[in-house]
């Protein structure tokens, strides 16, 4: 069985027919998905699906793309559904420095307040990071606590030590592209206790359905991939990456 740690089925491009989408995750041995949000409406979709599925959770938080606007009562809001028993991480939040929509400061700024309300919960954090890894790292170590690099893109040595604070590093569809040589070494080199494997569907299709709508059910050329680089059946990275999904999520 699989587990997608990170899914979008509240995504414009899935809602419509995301029955359909879990329907053929299920034909495909994915039993598990958690659908994550990204700004307030997103993150309320989430937790609907996450109610109406079973094997179905949700993250739910701001992006760094997404907070421009964001104010102490959105995240006020966002407490609000903190207690649901479905809602396993605070995601996805985080830094990304490729975009310039929204300043580094007003970033650091709302990451902070939901790293809190995390650790106010007890509840990982999903991690989004682009051309930010120093200064996520950094705030990390400062805030001691654990959770998820989604969509990992950064170096083997940069992994090595987001894990020494506790963190997971998760592989999506680039780990599947020809040319992708650093996921690829990230996916060899990491030992397998330490990894997660996601969609992030609709995006990063992977090989070889790169240009298509990406869904959950393609997880399974994620694990495929890892089990290749790492050579080893692909039976033991979906029960391996399963169990620890579980694990991060609090998920018996």
């Amino acid at each position: 069985m699989y587990f997608d740690t990170h899914v979008h089925l509240n995504s414009e491009q899935l809602y419509e027919n995301h029955q359909a989408f879990i329907e053929n995750a299920h034909n495909n041995q994915v039993e598990y998905m958690v659908v994550v949000g990204y700004d307030l409406a997103s993150s309320k979709l989430a937790v609907e699906l996450a109610n109406q599925n079973p094997n179905i959770y949700c993250a739910i938080g701001f992006g760094p793309n997404d907070c421009l606007n964001t104010t102490q009562q959105d995240i006020n809001e966002l407490e609000q559904y903190m207690s649901d028993p479905n809602v396993v991480a605070v995601g996805e939040i985080g830094l990304d420095y490729y975009w310039d929509e929204v300043g580094k400061e007003k970033q650091q700024e709302i990451f902070q307040l939901q790293i809190d309300l995390a650790k106010k919960y007890d509840k990982p954090i999903v991690i989004h990071c682009r051309d930010a890894f120093e200064d996520t790292y950094q705030m990390l170590e400062r805030n001691g606590h654990r959770g998820i690099l989604h969509c990992y893109s950064g170096s083997v040595e940069m992994a090595k030590r987001f894990i020494s604070l506790g963190y997971m590093i998760s592989l999506a569809g680039p780990v599947t592209f020809k040319n992708a040589k650093v996921p690829k070494d990230v996916a060899e080199q990491i030992d397998l206790n330490s990894l997660l494997i996601e969609t992030d569907c609709p995006y990063l299709t992977p090989h070889p359905f790169r240009g298509k709508l990406n869904e959950p059910a393609n997880v399974v050329y994620i694990a495929q991939e890892i089990a290749k680089l790492k050579n080893m059946e692909i039976e033991n990275v979906a029960r391996m990456t399963t169990f620890n999904a579980k694990k991060i999520f609090g998920i018996k």
